[in-house]
């Protein structure tokens, strides 16, 4: 894999999505968090403000006054005058917009408190509120001046000024402190008005200050969050190993910087709620003070949320590099693995196994030995690499699929290369064994031209003399080499796969030679014979004196070949081969004969026996099997549940577990008295007549439902079991009980036995066609497996998480599974959020008998089979306010789920037409049943209602289509109303087509009327 290959694997498919859904999700919690910060933080900081708040000019002291209106206080203020108008303004806008982030449109009372001023003085402030003041002013009350003199001024100032200031706000003029008191009770009032409020100014901006100055670090965290996981999703990921190791530093050292920015923000918000509480609790009449404390504690929620949405974001970021600098070292290694495989396989075919000579065969017999020495080397490098390749792809690396070829094309390397050096070595060999044979055949021709021509003429020229010499030549013909007795066509078919031109020449030579040593012999022998029988009188002979000394060798018969390895050739090639083949062809035919016999053994078992008898054989299984399920149940009970209240180990229990045994074995004890006590006679006495037996299952039907409750609680059971698995109280009393499988294997019996029913049923069924009691059967059987079903979607319901609700009061679960799901809303700005969605949310869907629960399917921590899914709550359609639309143009996998008259709208995909098809006749089956009872309650009430028509039944196929169509529906579709705001739309007969000239009469469309 070159670097094209590996840009091609930098975004797996599946890997990619998991980790824009978790970008995703980082967003969210961001965009959330940063809309919280809008909504409860003030635009205006204190600092803008600027000293004006610590000279008090104007204070909150947290006081409420009729209709809960907040109390602005204007003390004494002798400088009032001298403040800006701009300052001023800023003053009234910070003070009011702190109730107003939390409370709109809340009313404002302000107290000018102005005993010891004047009557110039109190109109010109109170000028300056009426042009100043941003909120919605209730009422102003002022204190007027104690003195007589400026007391009646202000009187008569005030008679002639009221309408003036009554137009632009309510001014009440107050002789003292106990006037006010007809207006403002004494506990929201501070000590200075005769009040029992308690307030600190300079305790108040230390507060406000603290929550401006963490709103701000709350934001600038997120920002920083935000900014960062960005900046990860938009990474690019490079090409060297060295680069990936940088950027996996980098962004460790960046996450850890941000963790602890978070840990300090999150223990400054404690502390922070921690006063805010403290005074709370002190004066439990401080509304802002219960109000701040709301606000902090929602921000350190949203806080924690986008933390722990960043840190999953974080490790699967981090996870994919960490995957893809495994896969890059590990393609770096392939790579260098393929190189050394390639240059032995160049090595292996340039060694060339065309040879004439021993001496040329031994030499490529060691250099082929040298090269499976270093390829043996080079292949246990590449074992290595491939174990590895395992070992990644068991860790479920999102390159499984690329890393698991590479291994396979590693192996095919070194199966190939170990092939063709064994092939060569083997023909190699054969080649050797060949020339040895030819060698060994001349060196015996040379030996027995050179033993005639060393007999002495003389001395076998008596009887005795001839004797030994044919011994002597007799004794020679035994040692004659095997290769020899048989013919050149059958050495040349013996060696068939190493044989060459050159080859044949000298195995011809070979044979020639020893056609004529043998030849020499027969004349020797023939003569010696003669001399043998005959007793004739010696006549002196003159020998011919030969050319060479007799010590020496003929030079036709001299050997060509010297020593050379051992090799017995065996020519007897037809008698052998059939020695070596037929006993394998007997054992082939006795194998044959032996499965021939058991298959007819086991046709006459199950071939020639009525269904009766074989109903018999299925009853009896169930019976027995059932009693062993009995015994093994109170096997546990009896020696593990009850022995955890054994005195004698409860030194091995720990306390921890004492209090938990009912979770550890759930409600075992009641399943086993069921079974014990009642289903086992029930089974034992159908034995005579298994086709009762669907009517024993459908009599038990509900007693069954126990096992929801145990399936239910097995999570919980397995989790409790893991931590506690090694307790010496359970291999104790497994020791006890001579269990080879642990108390775990033993609490899954209840589950295995639960599908094992539904097995055997089957096989009743099979055996009892066209019999009474088959109806019961399979009324069984279907029975059995809505127990499965049930069991499967309660133990899917258990992992949902959000729903604030009791669910029991949805009702039963009658669906559940996974869809593809896009949302539309009819109006506001969440319709143009969900149409800028242009893929599908992936969703869960849970069907209940009165509501639909849509949930996000989410993955806990943990290992392997461990890991178990959990469903977060996102939304709840009631099924009195829902509609289906079947078909949906352009996929007829989808169908549309809409809302409350089409208000919000659910595209929903399937992932097979099946599935479909299942949950519209489910939808249709809950939805019709709603219109009855919206029928039988007209009746019963004597009233027909007339914005709800009521169709006939869906059983009857005439349905009448109303003259409009719901908003949403369209022409084509046949719809029941069921109420004012529900239609349930059914897709009619295809309209007939028209041609491209014939325009679509307009046709009214017209809602029902709502009320």
């Amino acid at each position: 894999m070159g670097p094209a290959s590996l840009q091609e694997e930098r975004q797996p498919g599946n890997e990619s999505k998991v980790a824009m859904e978790s970008y995703r999700c980082l967003l969210q919690a961001g965009s959330q968090l940063e809309s919280t910060l809008q909504q409860v933080t003030v635009p205006l900081s204190m600092k803008e403000v600027g000293g004006y708040i610590e000279k008090q000019v104007a204070y909150l002291s947290g006081g409420r006054g009729e209709d809960s209106s907040v109390i602005i206080t204007l003390p004494e203020c002798s400088a009032f005058s001298d403040i800006p108008e701009e300052a001023l303004t800023k003053v009234f806008t910070y003070l009011t917009l702190i109730p107003r982030t939390r409370q709109p449109g809340v009313k404002f009372i302000i107290i000018l408190d102005r005993r010891l001023d004047t009557w110039a003085s109190i109109k010109t402030a109170l000028a300056r509120i009426a042009a100043s003041f941003p909120g919605n002013l209730h009422l102003v009350l002022v204190l007027r001046p104690t003195s007589f003199f400026h007391r009646t001024v202000t009187d008569i100032g005030f008679r002639f000024s009221q309408e003036d200031f009554m137009l632009k706000m309510p001014v009440v003029m107050l002789s003292s402190v106990t006037d006010l008191l007809h207006y403002i009770d004494e506990n929201q009032l501070t000590s200075e008005f005769g009040g029992t409020l308690d307030y600190c100014h300079s305790d108040w901006i230390v507060l406000r200050t603290a929550i401006e100055s963490f709103a701000v670090t709350v934001k600038d965290i997120a920002q920083m969050l935000q900014g960062f996981g960005t900046e990860l999703a938009e990474t690019e990921l490079p090409d060297e190993g060295k680069a990936i190791e940088y950027l996996l530093e980098s962004h460790t050292d960046k996450y850890r910087k941000l963790k602890d920015a978070i840990r300090s923000v999150s223990k400054e918000g404690r502390h922070l709620l921690s006063s805010l509480e403290t005074t709370g609790k002190e004066d439990d009449s401080q509304w802002d003070v219960k109000l701040d404390s709301e606000t902090v504690q929602r921000l350190l929620a949203q806080l924690r949320d986008m933390e722990s949405a960043f840190d999953g974001f974080f490790e699967k970021h981090h996870l994919k590099l960490h995957q893809y600098l495994q896969l890059i070292r590990y393609e770096q290694s392939f790579q260098e693995m393929e190189l050394c495989l390639e240059h032995l396989t160049a090595q292996e075919r340039e060694l060339s196994i065309s040879v004439n000579t021993l001496a040329q065969t031994e030499q490529a017999l060691k250099r082929l030995d040298s090269l499976e020495a270093n390829a043996q080397e080079v292949m246990v490098q590449a074992q290595i690499i491939i174990l590895h390749g395992h070992q990644l792809s068991a860790g479920h690396h999102y390159a499984m699929a690329l890393i698991m070829q590479r291994c396979n094309e590693l192996r095919h390397h070194c199966d190939t290369l170990s092939a063709a050096l064994k092939t060569k070595h083997s023909l190699l060999l054969q080649t050797h064994q060949l020339l040895l044979c030819l060698g060994q055949a001349h060196t015996w021709c040379d030996d027995g031209a050179y033993l005639l021509a060393n007999q002495l003429v003389d001395k076998f020229q008596s009887k005795e003399g001839a004797q030994a010499a044919l011994r002597d030549i007799e004794k020679f013909l035994e040692g004659s080499p095997s290769m020899l007795s048989s013919g050149p066509d059958i050495l040349a078919i013996e060696y068939e796969t190493v044989m060459t031109p050159l080859l044949q020449g000298q195995i011809g030579k070979t044979f020639e030679k020893h056609a004529a040593v043998q030849q020499m012999i027969q004349n020797r022998q023939a003569c010696l014979r003669k001399l043998a029988d005959k007793h004739v009188r010696p006549v002196q002979l003159v020998a011919p004196r030969p050319e060479n000394p007799p010590r020496s060798k003929s030079p036709l018969f001299s050997p060509k070949h010297g020593d050379g390895l051992k090799f017995t050739f065996d020519l007897s090639l037809p008698g052998k081969r059939a020695s070596r083949k037929s006993p394998n062809t007997r054992k082939i035919e006795v194998i044959h004969d032996y499965q021939e016999g058991r298959s007819c053994v086991s046709y006459s078992l199950y071939g020639d026996d009525s269904p009766d008898l074989l109903k018999r054989h299925v009853m009896r299984e169930l019976i027995d099997t059932e009693r062993i399920y009995v015994e093994e149940l109170l096997s546990v009970l009896l020696g593990y549940r009850a022995e955890m209240e054994n005195p004698a180990l409860s030194g091995l229990l720990p306390p921890i577990l004492r209090s938990k045994r009912d979770i550890l074995f759930g409600n075992m004890p009641e399943i086993y008295n069921f079974h014990s006590r009642v289903f086992l006679q029930d089974l034992e006495g159908c034995l005579d007549a298994p086709e009762s037996v669907g009517a024993c299952f459908l009599e038990r039907k509900e007693s069954f439902k126990m096992y929801e409750c145990y399936c239910q609680n097995k999570p919980r059971s397995e989790a409790l079991w893991r931590q506690f698995s090694d307790c010496g109280i359970f291999q104790e009393c497994q020791k006890k009980l001579e269990h080879k499988l642990g108390l775990d294997s033993y609490l899954l019996k209840p589950i295995q036995r639960l599908t094992k029913y539904q097995l055997l049923l089957k096989e009743l069924i099979k055996y009892s066609t066209d019999c009474e009691g088959t109806s019961e059967l399979q009324g069984a059987l279907t029975a059995m497996l809505d127990l499965l079903k049930s069991v499967n979607d309660s133990m899917h319901q258990i992992a949902i998480t959000g729903y604030e609700g009791d669910i029991c009061e949805l009702g039963r679960v009658l669906m559940q599974g996974s869809f593809s799901v896009w949302i539309s809303h009819k109006k506001g700005p969440t319709r143009m959020k969900e149409l800028a969605r242009f893929k599908p949310m992936q969703r869960h869907l849970f069907l209940y008998e009165r509501a639909l629960l849509l949930c996000k399917r989410r993955e806990e921590h943990g290992d392997g089979c461990d890991k178990t899914p959990s469903y977060s709550f996102k939304h709840c359609l009631k099924m009195t306010a829902v509609g289906i639309t079947e078909n949906v143009k352009g996929d007829v996998k989808k169908f549309e789920i809409w809302y409350s008259g089409r208000e919000e709208v659910y595209v929903v995909q399937a992932p097979t037409l099946e599935v479909k098809m299942a949950w519209l006749n489910e939808l249709r089956r809950i939805l019709t049943n709603q219109q009855k009872l919206l029928r039988d309650e007209a009746y019963q009430q004597g009233q027909m209602v007339e914005h709800m028509p009521l169709s006939p039944p869906l059983s009857e196929r005439g349905m009448r289509p109303s003259r409009g169509f719901p908003r949403g529906c369209l022409p084509g579709l046949d719809f029941v109303s069921l109420s004012a705001d529900v239609f349930l739309c059914l897709r009619s007969r295809s309209p007939r087509p028209r041609s491209p000239r014939q325009r679509p009469r307009p046709r009214p469309r017209h809602c029902p009327q709502r009320h």
